[in-house]
Formats: structure tokens, sequence, C-alpha cells
């Protein structure tokens, strides 16, 4: 994933990253494993881990490039894959789940990272960092593999909530579009509404009036509408940003790992098919090696929260030490551009105009035109 377009940290300054390291399923001894792959290759890194205080010192002691950047904070719960986020939220408090969104909260880290429950983490990313005034609802960002010169899309929503009307749209677009702009480096970015054909008739009604106002909005957030773009336009290069609500974006998410885990298994199976195949196979071996860490969804591990008061990024509850490595590194990019800052701007400038204009037919008494932000998310 390209660099972001902004400045290094200062020197000695490192930014830190709160971590879940207890959640997901291989257990804390791979994340501790990807957070040694990160900080190997970036000095400016530092960390908070939560979790059990047993099991961690023993793996961080052991990882020398660790010494000094890993602050143990000990979290004796841990919140289960199968748990209800409404009693993770009035039991949790002594998991490292919740640990790693209370230090974002204080200002002690810049951006969280957890592969634990996903409804149990946007559940208590939303009760304990709040949302962004004026954001309706949060979304799941992820990147997709593209043929766009970054090598990749943003689509969301994948996976926050089920529903979304014109006014989330309109939100999501604005929020995609930053994050495109700070994570993937593109000064413009083209967004598009995923639909059932690229037709204007086509599609649900939320859909067709989600038209008019994420082409209105386009100016004041910084981006060009391209209008409807269906499935197959997802890793294109027609546009950069997928907009969609949780449902939808869920399904393709999922459909796309399953058909790049189908692919890689139907190429091992036909290369071992014969003498001839394997000869083949070993003809060919840097060209399919670089197919297969093109296509290797632990690239991309990192489905960023969208519309909170700090950044929270997801990593796959099955990632190993490469994807974990992968969430780190995206986890890192986005605080370095002072993401999220430029983030709640972009929003405030871009629904101040619509504020503005329910606060004048409101008359005196709603007290004047709401202060607007500005900024260049």
């Amino acid at each position: 994933m390209p660099a972001p377009p902004t400045t290094d940290p200062a020197p000695g300054s490192r930014i830190v990253i709160s971590v879940d390291a207890m959640g997901g399923d291989r257990g804390p001894s791979a994340v501790v494993a990807g957070l040694v792959r990160s900080a190997a290759v970036n000095p400016d890194i530092a960390f908070i881990l939560h979790g059990d205080r047993a099991v961690l010192e023993p793996l961080v002691r052991r990882r020398r490039v660790l010494a000094g950047r890993c602050d143990i904070r000990h979290a004796p719960g841990v919140v289960g894959m199968g748990e209800k986020p409404s009693h993770v939220l009035r039991h949790g408090r002594e998991t490292s789940m919740w640990g790693a969104i209370d230090s974002i909260r204080a200002g002690e880290a810049t951006v969280a990272v957890s592969c634990g429950n996903t409804g149990a983490l946007m559940l208590l990313a939303m009760m304990r960092l709040r949302k962004l005034p004026g954001v309706n609802r949060p979304a799941i960002a992820c990147l997709w593999p593209s043929r766009n010169p970054t090598g990749f899309n943003v689509m969301l929503d994948v996976g926050a909530d089920v529903r979304a009307d014109g006014a989330d749209l309109v939100q999501f677009a604005l929020m995609g579009a930053s994050y495109a702009r700070n994570g993937l480096g593109l000064e413009r970015p083209r967004v598009g509404l995923l639909s059932n054909g690229t037709e204007e008739h086509k599609g649900r009604a939320e859909l067709r009036a989600a038209q008019d106002l994420v082409a209105r909005a386009a100016e004041a957030g910084g981006y060009d509408y391209v209008g409807f773009v269906e499935g197959s336009d997802i890793p294109s290069a027609r546009v950069d940003v997928i907009v969609t609500d949780g449902f939808t974006g869920n399904i393709a998410l999922k459909t796309g790992e399953g058909t790049a885990a189908l692919i890689s298994d139907f190429m091992r199976e036909a290369f071992a098919n014969s003498v001839l195949s394997r000869i083949a196979a070993l003809l060919a071996l840097t060209s399919l090696r670089r197919l297969r860490r093109r296509i290797d969804p632990r690239r991309v591990n990192g489905g960023v929260f969208l519309g909170l008061n700090g950044t929270v990024v997801k990593s796959h509850g099955g990632a190993d030490a490469t994807g974990i490595s992968a969430a780190v590194k995206l986890a890192f990019q986005l605080a370095r551009s002072g993401f999220q800052e430029r983030l709640a701007a972009r929003l405030a400038a871009a629904m101040a105009p619509a504020r503005d204009a329910a606060h004048r037919a409101q008359g005196p008494a709603a007290g004047g035109a709401a202060d607007g932000g500005g900024g260049g998310a």
C-alpha cells in the first residue's frame, strides 16, 4: 500500500498503537509476531499491549526488537468470538478489547487494532469513543485489490450496520473519500454507488434518492461522483471508492475472499495434476509467486471503523503474523497522516450547508447558523 501524502514524524517521536493482544483465532503469539514484523521495519512505531501479563511478558521479552517499545497493560478477560456485544458492553471492562479502545479514549494511543469479535468491537468503540458530530451510522471500510495504479479500491460499509438510507450513504461517500485520500494518497478520489446496474433507474429507492445527494456533496467532499457501479466494478479501474450498505458490502467481501481462496486451490490442484504440470509450475514460479502475493488477502487485512472519535482497525479473526503486520501498517499510516482530524474537519465542512439550511428554516429561535469546520481531508 502506498504511503499517505504526509511528512515523517519528528525525530525521536513515535506513533503509539493500542493492540488487543488476546483477540483472534491464533492467540497472542500470532499478534506479537505481527508486531515484531512491523517494529523491525519501522522505528517510529510503539505499542500498548492489552492482555494477560503472564502470557504477554515472555512473548515480548524474547523479541529484542520490541525492547522499550511495548507497554503491557494487564487485562485478565478475553472477548470470545461468539459473545454477544451487549454482554461484552455490560461485563467486559476487564477485557483486552475494552482496554485497547480505552487507550484511544484516554489519548494514550492514536489507533487501536484488534482481531476480536467484530460486533463487540464496533459496539464498544461506539459507546466508548462516540460518533463524530453529525454522523448517523459508523461504517467499516476495507481495501479491495484492483486494477487502479494504487493496487486497491476502498469499499464501505462492509458490516457495521445492515441498513443505510440516502443520508447515510452520503456520509459513507465523504468518509470513504477521506480514507482514500489519506490511506491511498489520492488527491480527488472517484466515488460510486454500488447497484445492480449502471442505469439511473436501477437500484432500490434509497439508492436512487442517494444519487443526487452524493453528487451534490462531491465538491465539499473533495471527490468526483461517477454514478452507479456494478459488482464487476469493485476491482476495476473505473472507481476508487465503492459505497454501499453493510449487508451488501459484507456479502461482497466474503464472496471475494472465498473466490480468491477457490482460485488459489484450483491453481494448486491444476499444477499438481501431472509431472508436466509440475514442470510448468516450476517454469512459471516467479509469475505464480507474484500472482499469489497480489491476491493474498493478508496484504489488505484491516477494516477501518469510520465515523467515530478515534480510529479503530479491525484485523481478520484468523490473521497470522503477516496479516496482523499489514493491519498495524495501515493503522500507522492513518495515524501518521492525521487521518482522524482530517476526516472530522471534512465531515464538518461538508455537512455545514445542510445544518445552516435547517437552522434558517427554523428561524431565529434556532440560534443562528452552525459553525462549519474546514480542512484538507
